[in-house]
């Protein structure tokens, strides 16, 4: 089994993004199952197009995409992904899409493809803070989130997969200290946690992982 995982490159001013620092740090194998690690640009199109070369280069089983988010105070899987960029601010090539479609004829929306409230569970019980999300944004996470999804649904439909968003890096945080951070060491062991549970868990856990707002 392979399993893909990618982390998005640093953006709007940040030295660093946890994502991809923290999925350098994941080891080699998990479950038995071959991990290769690739940092994809925060770039609208361009981060789905390196995306769709990578699966198709090595036909990976699980593929699970990374990115920051850093008003947040846990790690959390996303629910589902819609067809839609609204860019509050530019990506990594000054690109700032308004109310435009990702995927003309596409689906509005995608649902992860992942045991999210298994791996939610999970992570809390290596006493790492983690909820479910049901929003990814509309920027370029949620942008890459549907792009992996439409492409599970038209071109690779034999894989699983989704999104994880994580908080900002203790680094990050230095001279921002009211900002929630985890540790690169804990934002890993979650994801660990995250791949383990996404290979061995094919049918989700029911429990409360909904919000009212």
């Amino acid at each position: 089994m392979k399993v893909l995982i990618t982390g998005f490159d640093p953006f709007g001013g940040e030295a660093m993004n946890p994502a991809y620092e923290a999925v350098k740090l994941l080891p080699d194998t998990i479950e038995g199952a071959d991990i290769i690690k690739l940092e994809v640009p925060t770039v609208f199109g361009k981060s789905i197009q390196v995306l769709d070369e990578a699966m198709a280069k090595h036909q990976p089983d699980i593929v699970i995409n990374i990115g920051q988010a850093g008003n947040r105070f846990g790690i959390t899987p996303e629910r589902v992904a819609i067809n839609q960029d609204d860019a509050r601010i530019t990506d990594n090539e000054g690109n700032q899409p308004i109310d435009t479609v990702i995927v003309e004829e596409g689906q509005p929306a995608y649902f992860a493809k992942m045991p999210i409230k298994a791996i939610v569970e999970n992570i809390k019980k290596a006493g790492i803070p983690a909820q479910v999300s049901n929003t990814a944004g509309t920027f370029v996470c949620n942008h890459l989130m549907y792009g992996l999804l439409n492409l599970i649904d038209t071109k690779y439909p034999q894989v699983r997969g989704g999104f994880i968003h994580v908080p900002f890096a203790t680094e990050q945080v230095i001279d921002r200290p009211t900002s929630p951070s985890l540790t690169l060491e804990q934002i890993a062991k979650g994801l660990e946690i995250a791949v383990a549970t996404t290979i061995t868990t094919h049918d989700d856990i029911q429990v409360q992982g909904g919000a009212i707002s």
